[in-house]
């Protein structure tokens, strides 16, 4: 449960740097170099944490999941994409809960696959359906504030409000190999290194084909490389949310898991309101659209997240690691006991040279691209960007702690 409060706070602060579209960058430059800020992060934390060779035993021993990584990989590509434009012409406040909707997706997938709930309680149930309803709720809610009045939020919804949608339902079928990966015993670090390879491969597919070619992207990228920085900083604090994520999904499972990290609304409004000052100059009926809306989808992510597992529950958890073991030829007891977080000594390997290279070259590319950073020329409210930015780190340093008592980022 902290993993995925943690997530909720650094997911929602990695979509901030998106705002940087407003400045003339085109959603297929500022996707692109999200995704690579995202790349040099996903293989920078697996090597820190615990080492290439930990990293690639576990892939070796478990190759089928591979594919269901990358996968997963481009279906994240694609939907970042789709918020970037969501962004763009519904702004940060109303997109966001709107592709936060993935959970409800992501719910219905953990049900139909893989037994979530089968067996709960009959209140726990009841919790998880009427959170489920209110994330409705709160969707439509927030896509009804966004098509009244005059602004420019109203005039682009109709292009706005579907990107988020394509997001939330891609990113909530993204959960299916999540979860195949867990119930095998994948370490979460091991799993996101073979996902950044679908990701980075796919979003380059995209701005290259769809945006007028490798040309235009690295003239557009040029001509704005002081602004490269924030992007990939922001694909840098995503990495750090979805880490958090990851490992909430391992434990919780993907309706619990997600729908808890989903808190990241709460952020993100925070963030798009008290640092961007976007919701001024909207009407009472719009605020009270957006704000009630955001209160009900946070009331159903608890609503959801409460409804704790109970013994029938677990039972089918077994029953379904049984049954991805025995569909590949794994080892039921070690499965078991790496899907609980209890593997940290099966795997004995040492950190190698080419770790240090690797956090080494990662650390130049951030170095490099801040020392030619730029102020981005936007309206930011600096006192509530540093409150925040505390807030992130506070959090990291409680839940990183905590992990690593408990699992050893197992």
């Amino acid at each position: 449960m902290l993993c995925g409060l943690v997530a909720g706070a650094w997911l929602g602060a990695a979509e901030a740097p998106v705002k940087l579209v407003n400045v003339g960058l085109s959603p297929w430059s500022i996707s692109f170099c999200m995704v690579a800020g995202v790349f040099v992060a996903r293989w920078t934390f697996p090597t820190l944490l615990k080492g290439t060779a930990y990293v690639f035993e576990d892939l070796n021993g478990k190759r089928h999941l591979i594919i269901w990584a990358l996968i997963a990989g481009s279906l994240w590509a694609v939907a970042n994409t789709l918020t970037v434009f969501a962004i763009r012409d519904v702004g940060l406040a109303i997109a966001f809960p709107l592709w936060n909707a993935n959970s409800l997706v992501g719910l219905v997938w953990a049900r139909i696959l893989f037994g979530e709930l089968k067996g709960a309680k009959g209140q726990v149930i009841v919790r998880v359906v009427l959170g489920a309803v209110a994330i409705f709720v709160a969707a439509t809610m927030l896509a009804f504030s966004s098509i009244h009045g005059g602004s420019a939020v109203g005039m682009h919804a109709s292009r706005g409000i579907p990107a988020a949608l394509g997001a939330c339902v891609l990113w909530g079928t993204m959960y299916i190999p999540y979860r195949k990966a867990y119930l095998s015993g994948m370490n979460p670090l091991s799993f996101v290194t073979a996902f950044t390879l679908g990701e980075l491969f796919t979003v380059s597919m995209l701005a290259v084909t769809l945006s007028g070619g490798v040309t235009t992207i690295f003239r557009e990228l040029q001509h704005a490389r002081g602004l490269l920085f924030w992007l990939f900083l922001g694909g840098f604090v995503w990495v750090v949310g979805d880490l958090f994520q990851q490992f909430a999904a391992k434990y919780l499972g993907i309706g619990r898991g997600i729908s808890l990290s989903n808190t990241n609304q709460l952020w993100g409004l925070a963030w798009a309101a008290m640092v961007f000052g976007e919701l001024r100059g909207a009407s009472s009926r719009q605020d009270l659209l957006i704000l009630g809306g955001s209160v009900t989808m946070i009331a159903g992510a608890a609503l959801i997240a409460s409804g704790a597992a109970t013994g029938g529950e677990h039972a089918s958890q077994r029953e379904a690691i049984r049954r991805e073991c025995d569909r590949y030829g794994l080892d039921h007891l070690r499965t078991l006991s790496a899907a609980s977080g209890d593997d940290a000594g099966t795997h004995r390997q040492g950190r190698r040279w080419w770790d240090y290279v690797i956090v080494g070259g990662a650390i130049s590319v951030f170095l490099t691209l801040a020392g030619k950073a730029i102020v981005p020329p936007m309206i930011i409210n600096r006192v509530w960007l540093l409150a925040l930015t505390a807030a992130l780190l506070f959090g990291l340093v409680i839940g990183a702690a905590h992990l690593w008592r408990t699992t050893r980022f197992s």
